[in-house]
Order: structure tokens, then sequence, then C-alpha cells
């Protein structure tokens, strides 16, 4: 641990423990995702501390105290470290090496780096995922130009070139359609800068997503297996429950959940997997966090991937995952376009009856910016849906809004 190792000044500049009355959660990262993890917390008496680049950030208002720093700073981590009980993360994209020193020096996070360092590579929980028997789409490391040209004799056109790390919403994917194409996806990904990979592509007929927060002690909660509809490659609607039959459900299920137990998770991951034309279920991505596509279970859910997530890393029981309803859905809000964050026609959405409104407070919009969310619940999928449709589209963001 050499690289990681905390130089003894850096401890002596740590801010003492605070007495405390209550629990604290440090969360790498003031997003939406931790904004969403602060209100169940707050609900169980706990008190937030972030670490984020900025005092401005989506969380800001819900903590208790904002670290100014870098995530990837060990220095930054231990500042976070001595104020909380427990660091969990609201995004896989810090360094493992960094998150390290937390557990180096005797912070407990949740999930563990060793989790982190697999999940955060997407070739090495390809290869975890693919050791443990789990299906996934045939891949191979792509180091350089040539390798890629190799693997297109076994794995043939069309092919997928992805970066190993910091990819999401496809950015850090290009798909292939033949060597013409290698330069352009090459330079697009920093090849040679950034390490990267090529997987075979896959003709699915749908994309399935399944939430499930794993406690210390291995105890699950599973969340109803859901479809998500992505446009431009980011995520716009999620249905809940799938519409597959019950036998892929099942079998979407069991899998997700060796995908977990593969992972060694605490906390809750998102498996998003592909359905293939011939019915078979394929692993695409984990998501070491909660995820987009369990958004619905805040009012869809028991209990939400959100509170479960903070009873997981701070030991306490799991709660029920089960539907309040037999159907839900969830659109996002994207910005339009460059522009200020705040919201325009929320008071119309407001008025559609059994939406529920959720504005992420970030401060600026940009166009396919997640600024937001519409959560409906319904008797049937089609009418969640449109529940949740007819407000969204209620609502702009952007200049041009």
């Amino acid at each position: 641990m050499s690289e990681i190792a905390m130089p003894r000044p850096v401890l002596d500049r740590l801010p003492a423990r605070r007495p405390k009355t209550a629990r604290t959660l440090g969360i790498i990262g003031g997003g939406q995702l931790a904004k969403m993890l602060a209100l169940p917390a707050a609900q169980f008496g706990c008190d937030i501390v972030i670490l984020e680049r900025n005092d401005h950030s989506p969380a800001a208002n819900l903590a208790k105290e904002t670290v100014i720093g870098d995530w990837d700073n060990p220095d930054s981590l231990l500042r976070l470290g001595s104020l909380a009980d427990v660091v969990t993360l609201e995004n896989e994209f810090v360094s493992a090496d960094s998150l390290a020193a937390l557990e180096e020096f005797g912070h407990q996070l949740r999930p563990s780096s060793a989790t982190m360092r697999i999940v955060q590579d997407k070739l090495l929980q390809k290869h975890a995922l693919a050791n443990a028997g789990l299906p996934v789409p045939r891949f191979v490391a792509a180091p350089d130009r040539q390798s890629v040209l190799t693997a297109a004799e076994t794995l043939g056109w069309p092919l997928v070139l992805k970066k190993r790390r910091n990819g999401y919403d496809g950015k850090g994917n290009f798909t292939l359609h033949s060597p013409a194409d290698l330069n352009e996806a090459w330079a697009r990904l920093g090849g040679g800068a950034n390490p990267l990979f090529v997987e075979e592509f896959c003709p699915f007929t749908s994309e399935l997503a399944m939430m499930i927060t794993r406690a210390h002690d291995g105890a699950t909660a599973c969340y109803p297996l859901v479809e998500t509809v992505q446009r431009d490659h980011v995520c716009v609607l999620v249905k809940a429950p799938a519409g597959v039959p019950e036998e892929i459900a099942r079998s979407a299920g069991d899998i997700a959940r060796q995908a977990v137990e593969t992972m060694r998770m605490v906390g809750t991951m998102g498996v998003e997997m592909f359905l293939t034309r011939d019915g078979k279920i394929l692993v695409n991505e984990l998501a070491p966090r909660v995820h987009n596509s369990g958004h619905y279970t805040i009012e869809g859910c028991v209990c939400s991937q959100f509170e479960n997530h903070v009873r997981a890393v701070l030991g306490w029981p799991l709660g029920s995952p089960a539907l309040r309803a037999p159907a839900a859905a969830m659109v996002n809000l994207l910005g339009s376009c460059a522009g200020p964050g705040a919201p325009i026609g929320i008071e119309n959405a407001q008025a559609v009856p059994g939406a529920h409104i959720h504005i992420y407070g970030k401060t600026t919009s940009g166009k396919g910016r997640k600024m937001g969310h519409v959560t409906a619940l319904g008797d049937t999928l089609d009418a969640a849906v449109a529940t949740a449709q007819k407000a969204a589209q209620m609502i702009r963001f952007g200049n041009d809004a």
C-alpha cells in the first residue's frame, strides 16, 4: 500500500472527532444520488457529511457539513472519514487505491475498496462475472488497435469498444461496424491514455435491471425486475415490473443475486442485463451504488433503494422491497440545452393526480443532463406510465424552455 500510505503530518491536520448524539453517514459525492440517500438517513436521525469539489452540490443543503476536496485525494477522504461513522459512495469513479486509505486508517467504508476495485474496472468486472459462471457477452482486452481487429476474427462485426473505467450513459462506448470505424473510436475514447476492452455486440430485445441491497451479513432485499427504455444512451423510462414471462424474470433474478454476491457488495447495487432474441439473459454492467433504474422505489416500494442502502451500510435490518401497487413507472427529466437549472412548468406538473415530482437542484442544465424524475403508481403499467409521462412533459430545463 506504499502508493497510498499517508504521511504522518496529514493525520495531524485532520479535525478531531467531535462529540455526537447521532450516527453520521459520510457520502463521497454530493449529486442527486447523495441527496436521495441523505433524505432517509435524516429520517433515521443521522447526520450527513459529504465530500465534494464545491459547496453548491444538490446534497449540500441536506448535509451537516461539506468537505471541499478531490475524491481521489486520500487527504480529503481521510478528512471525511474523521467526521463519519461510516463512509459510502454515490458513484464508482473514485480510485480504489485512494479508498483503501480510509480502511487502512480504520474507517468503515461500505462498499469496500476491494469491491470497488473490481466493479469500477469493467474488464475486471466482466472477468469476475464470467469466472462465477454468469452469462456475459464475450469480451477481450484491447491494449492496441490490432487487438480489436484480432478480436473481430472471433467475435465478428459489429463490436463495442469500451472504456474500462469512468463510462456511463453511453459515454465511454463506441459501436464499431467495420475496421473503418476503428481510428475514430480509438481517438474518441482516448485509446492509449485510457485502458479499453472490446465486447461482442448483443442484439437484445429489451434492457432489464434489478436493484438488490445486500447487508453485511449477506441478507438481501431484491427489488422487482424492471425494463429500462433508453434514448441516445440515456434512460428515459423505467417500467416496474418488467413485462416478461415469469420464467425469464426468475432467471434474471437468480443471475442478479449471484452477481451481487460475487462482488461481496454491501449496500445497494444495480444489475443491468440484456434480454436476447432467443430468451437468454446476459449481464451488461454492474453499478456499485443506488441507481437511476431504482428511483421508482421511493414511492413505489415499501422501503426504497436509498433507505435500504442506508440501512445496509449502517448495519441495520433491511426493509421490504415489495411494490406498493401493481405497477410503477419512472420518467427521467432531462435538460434540453445549456441554461439555468430551475424547472419551468413544475406548477402544471404538480396538478397531475398521482404524479410524484423530484427536482435534483442542479445549478445548471445541459442537453441530456438528468435534472429530476417523475414517478407514478398504477393498477396497470400503462396507467402508471401515462401519469408519469403526462407530468414529465410539462417540465422543461434550459434556455430554450
